[in-house]
């Protein structure tokens, strides 16, 4: 298990109340001894009594331990002020980049030198949709990128196995521990991207305590897909409905919009124009209509455009909700 002095830090002082993401951020982007972030700590935590360096320590042993039990599922743990702290793509507020992350596998395919770019979508695709993500991310895989998506069922896992099919590398983002994959169907993906040179993340050590908790984790890991990749394509989703059915894909896309991460779209008016299972794709279009749309026929003009849509911006130092 590898990680850092300043990494347990980080992710001991997040532990404490009042402590958020652009706390650290602002206070912890280089690391600090253990007294001055205590000192930090007494003067920002809402703690009923004064913060001691024992307490910093026993929730610092408490991490390690969980750490160590971990410690097959799990090869190390990076955090801001990290050397190897990835930078992530976009322009974002302090209160939304990632401040540490659980990795198993090339934690290098996140730097900013890879060309990520995400391929998301809907849990239930038929044939057709499968059919064109599969030939879009053949496409990008022979041209150097490294796909991202979110291990989900349905258009995420089309994503990551048509790379591995073409001797690519992926990157999954969970929304649970590494210990614990979710969905569980995709155990064995899991372990196959990880064989095959790619990498899985997590922002999370143990399992969420409620559903409402499991809910705001897929939202937090949906703008993960956002931050570490240069431009995000979406497959097919469900636009927001009364039913229920439209997917997280909708929320990626909104995370890249507001990050300035260049957005695209699978879309053939000839083919889907009456197909519910586009019309986050339509409404997408509609409201950006420079968005760069794939399809058979446009595949020959569309694909330059998603590589080169690179120049994403890189914000400084990167960082995250609680992870336990």
């Amino acid at each position: 298990m590898k990680y850092s002095e300043n990494a347990i830090n980080v992710m001991a002082a997040r532990i404490y109340k009042g402590i958020g993401r652009a706390w650290i951020v602002k206070n912890l982007s280089t690391p600090k001894p253990e007294e001055a972030i205590v000192k930090l700590l007494n003067e920002s935590a809402k703690s009923e009594s004064a913060i001691t360096i024992e307490d910093f320590n026993k929730k610092k042993s408490t991490l390690q331990r969980i750490l160590s039990e971990s410690a097959g599922a799990v090869d190390g743990v990076v955090a801001i002020g990290d050397d190897d702290f990835p930078a992530h793509r976009g322009s974002v507020k302090n209160s939304e980049r990632p401040v540490f992350l659980f990795y198993k596998g090339d934690l290098s395919l996140l730097s900013t030198e890879s060309n990520n770019i995400a391929v998301i979508g809907l849990l239930n695709p038929t044939q057709e949709i499968e059919a064109i993500e599969r030939k879009l991310v053949a496409n990008l895989v022979s041209n150097g990128a490294v796909i991202v998506s979110g291990l989900a069922l349905g258009c995420d896992s089309i994503a990551h196995l048509q790379a591995l099919d073409s001797k690519g590398k992926t990157v999954a983002i969970l929304p649970s521990p590494l210990n614990d994959i979710m969905p569980a169907k995709n155990k064995d993906l899991a372990k196959e991207i990880v064989a095959s040179g790619g990498l899985l993340i997590s922002e999370y050590l143990t399992a969420p305590k409620s559903k409402v908790k499991l809910s705001s984790r897929y939202q937090e890991r949906d703008r993960l897909q956002a931050l570490f990749s240069n431009s995000i394509v979406l497959s097919a989703s469900y636009a927001k409905n009364d039913i229920g059915n439209d997917s997280g894909s909708r929320l990626a896309m909104g995370y890249a919009k507001d990050y300035s991460i260049p957005r695209a779209v699978i879309y053939d008016e000839k083919k889907h124009l009456n197909n519910p299972m586009f019309d986050l794709n339509r409404q997408l279009i509609s409201e950006e209509p420079s968005i760069v749309i794939f399809s058979e026929e446009s595949s020959a003009t569309a694909l330059p455009k998603i590589l080169c849509s690179s120049d994403a911006v890189m914000a400084p130092t990167p960082v995250q909700q609680s992870m336990i």
